[in-house]
């Protein structure tokens, strides 16, 4: 019997308790989503939108800090008069100073947002990164699953193969009919074409593997410990997701930006106070010597807004606007985490359920198959029996296969829910990047002279 105990253990196993365990020459979990998250594309694109968002804090700190500026003019002029002329050549030079020293704590408000913002898109980044390596995840153990297939479907194809050639020489000794080479034939042409799909959807999981890993896979091999990462109950789940899930974390810091937002908009109709100062001497004239003494000055300058022309009003209306727009917007996301996860756990408990009920399948198809073709081999059961027995028993172990590869996906998307699924989280070995090292140094917003990573 071709269909031995070889392909029952071929089937893609995932055991959530297996320990990590490398084999050689071949690429674990662990590796891929190592690459992918040392050369997604779209992990670096995040990263830096945090570094261009993390900006936005130096510039509302500068508001409150002072701006100093310099500048200078070299120049030549001339008088005219009967019969001669004279040149006047002159240098001027001057220096400013001006610091806003009370704007109705608008530049607070401003920083507040700022930084809340900062805090939104490192979020998003790690949103970004754990997509990534659900999708790793998910070209895994797709890929696992398309090369079990096709492993199956060729046994099934040399399986029906064996029938033809059975019935064919049953025939030409009298005891078959063409009736029962036609059926052979027919189920070993049905054969083939399942062979040929299943090895165009193993090229297509390879491809999609390619795209987020960065390279073809090899032979994989799943040995990966979620342990503690995935819940115990849907509930836990739930109330995992609630307060650790990247984009309910990101959705709150952006109601805190809205809300100062919202608070800079009222402080613009408020004063401002300045102090203004400058210091400067011109003309100085090169060629004679002469030169004025420097001058400069010192002033508060008060600036009370009366009129606008409505923008003011349209600014305090448009804030407090999408100040409820993010708050409508995070109790969205609360509610598409809760269903994304109750969704994900349904449908790895339901995964596992078809395991348990696969592997029985296979063990009485397997024995069926056996006995049907000892049947028909005295006589008792004809070449028709064998093939529906043999169609049953295929069914049963692709079942078994899928199954087995949904509950890993599905295991792995729970974790993701629950904000999990990072490389910190996963131990990955690489250096984590969060960007908050770069938030940190924008926070220096003395570093106008220097770099920044």
């Amino acid at each position: 019997m071709l269909y031995s105990r070889s392909v029952r253990a071929g089937a893609l196993a995932f055991v959530l308790s297996v320990s990590p365990a490398v084999v050689a020459h071949a690429e674990s979990l662990r590796a891929a989503l190592t690459s992918a998250y040392l050369n997604d594309p779209d992990i670096l694109s995040a990263l830096l939108a945090v570094k261009s968002t993390a900006e936005g804090i130096a510039l509302a700190k500068s508001e409150k800090l002072p701006t100093i500026s310099a500048g200078g003019a070299v120049g030549d002029g001339f008088t005219t008069g009967p019969g001669a002329s004279t040149s006047l050549p002159s240098v001027s030079w001057n220096a400013s100073y001006s610091q806003t020293l009370f704007d109705n704590l608008k530049s607070d408000a401003d920083i507040e947002a700022a930084r809340a913002l900062a805090e939104a898109s490192r979020y998003g980044l790690q949103s970004a990164e754990e997509n990534v390596l659900l999708q790793v995840v998910t070209a895994y153990f797709t890929v696992i699953e398309d090369q079990q297939l096709v492993q199956l479907a060729e046994e099934n194809d040399k399986f029906f193969q064996a029938q033809v050639d059975s019935a064919n020489d049953r025939l030409k000794i009298g005891e078959g009919t063409k009736i029962d080479l036609s059926q052979a034939q027919a189920r070993l042409a049905q054969g083939t074409a399942s062979y040929q799909i299943a090895i165009a959807n193993l090229q297509t999981a390879q491809a999609l593997y390619q795209r987020y890993v960065g390279h073809k896979p090899g032979t994989l091999t799943s040995s990966y410990k979620l342990g503690s990462l995935l819940p115990a109950t849907v509930d836990a789940a739930v109330a995992r997701a609630m307060s650790d899930n990247p984009t309910i974390l990101g959705a709150k810091a952006t109601i805190r930006a809205r809300q100062a937002n919202s608070d800079a908009a009222n402080a613009a109709f408020g004063p401002t106070l300045a102090l203004v100062g400058s210091i400067g001497a011109t003309p100085i004239n090169p060629t004679s010597g002469t030169s004025a003494d420097p001058s400069g000055k010192v002033s508060l300058s008060l600036n009370v807004p009366l009129y606008s022309g409505g923008r003011l009003g349209a600014g305090v209306r448009q804030a407090n606007l999408n100040e409820i727009k993010s708050e409508v917007d995070a109790a969205t996301a609360r509610d598409t985490i809760t269903q994304a996860v109750v969704t994900a756990w349904s449908q790895m408990t339901s995964a596992r359920a078809q395991i348990t009920s696969s592997n029985s399948a296979v063990s009485a198809g397997q024995l069926a198959l056996s006995g049907v073709q000892q049947e028909r081999d005295v006589g008792q059961a004809t070449t028709l029996d064998v093939l529906n027995s043999q169609s049953d028993l295929i069914t049963s172990q692709q079942s078994q296969i899928q199954a087995t590869a949904q509950a890993a996906i599905a295991a792995f998307t729970v974790v993701s829910d629950t904000g999990h699924l990072t490389a910190a989280d996963l131990g990955l070995d690489v250096t984590v990047r969060t960007g908050e090292d770069y938030i940190a140094k924008v926070e220096d917003v003395w570093a106008e002279l220097r770099k920044l990573d």
